[in-house]
């Protein structure tokens, strides 16, 4: 597993297809702050609270300067289809080799129904305009984590 990211790290860069046919790259956002979340899987249940949690927070956010990456290792197609059955706003992006995620340190060994599994890390990673990590947060849950982000970020609109 990679080391996690830590506030004052440079935030690895990427560029990943997104759920419209496109590609985003990191660099390409710099004069923005931008969320970086990671997500298990498109349309189960816990995926599905954190990503509408995002979209029905995302005027906010972004009011506030924030873009938003949804990233899983789902397909672009499986992303389209996320998008379309729960109307969400936010850009989802697709790491279908994982090597993003393994460069955030949102992949690797955690703990499943109490036993150890490889697998995506549900984290999320704050960069500032100039690309560096303000905040990394590993482990959150996926109720309640956006409210909690928006406290820790001092946006309380």
């Amino acid at each position: 597993m990679a080391d996690r990211l830590t506030p004052g790290d440079t935030a690895p860069d990427f560029t990943l297809p997104d759920d419209k046919g496109g590609k985003v790259t990191l660099s390409d956002l710099r004069g923005k702050q931008v969320i970086v979340y990671f997500y298990p899987a498109a349309m189960t249940p816990g995926c599905t609270t954190q990503a509408c949690d995002f979209s029905d927070n995302i005027a906010s956010l972004r009011g506030h300067g924030y873009e938003v990456l949804g990233i899983s290792p789902d397909s672009p197609d499986k992303l389209a289809k996320f998008r379309e059955k729960d109307g969400l706003t936010i850009t989802l992006l697709s790491d279908a080799d994982k090597s993003v995620m393994q460069s955030y340190g949102a992949y690797g060994e955690k703990k499943l129904y109490g036993k150890t599994v490889e697998g995506v890390i549900r984290s999320t990673v704050v960069v500032d305009e100039k690309g560096t990590v303000t905040q990394a947060q590993y482990n959150v849950k996926a109720t309640g984590h956006v409210a909690k982000l928006r406290r820790d970020l001092g946006i309380d609109d």
